[in-house]
């Protein structure tokens, strides 16, 4: 390690101290974007013989951010 050596007064006296701007990433704000996502399909086929029931989705997405 290195030897500490001591400031002389006028070295001291030299230093010039600011204050700094207050920190938003200090601060406890909490940012919460709760995301939904709803995907739904229904394909029913009942009473038919031999036949193909198809179906398609659109999926839905919801953020709210505050």
């Amino acid at each position: 390690m290195a030897a500490s050596t001591a400031l002389l007064p006028a070295e001291l006296d030299a230093e010039v101290m600011e204050l700094l701007p207050a920190r938003e990433t200090l601060c406890y704000d909490v940012n919460v974007a709760p995301v939904i996502a709803i995907n739904l399909s229904f394909a029913i086929n009942a009473g038919s013989i031999g036949s193909v029931a198809n179906s398609a989705a659109v999926q839905e997405l919801l953020v709210m951010q505050q």
